[in-house]
């Protein structure tokens, strides 16, 4: 069984472009991924907060579907290489920000905010 995966990449910013996208190509090829997979490219990044001694990262977030039992493979590649600062990959079930509200529910919501307002 498929499911839909994001993935979020920093690659060390001292790499070409031409580098990062022969890695995506390499790691997204382990996937065996059903469907397109979509990429966003950041760009080059301010870290949070340092990471060794580097203080900037070039961001890739990918969306893919795939087999969970590709994932080990592929995330033991991504460990293994020096060019990736950090990993992280999640079920993505869906957009960013809260599902829309029904009718219903916005109603309720509402009338659960008034009843705590007349509580105080």
């Amino acid at each position: 069984m498929s499911r839909v995966y994001e993935a979020v990449y920093i690659f060390d910013s001292t790499l070409e472009d031409a580098a990062i996208n022969d890695k995506l190509t390499r790691y997204h090829g382990l996937l065996h991924a059903q469907g397109e997979i979509k990429t966003d490219h950041w760009g080059r990044r301010q870290l949070a907060y340092p990471i060794g001694p580097r203080e900037n990262g070039y961001y890739v977030v990918a969306h893919f579907n795939t087999d969970p039992k590709t994932l080990p493979e592929y995330e033991r590649a991504l460990k293994l290489d020096d060019g990736i600062v950090r990993y992280l990959v999640t079920l993505h079930e869906h957009e960013v920000g809260a599902p829309p509200m029904s009718e219903e529910e916005m109603l309720a919501a509402r009338r659960r905010d008034e009843d705590d307002e007349d509580e105080d």
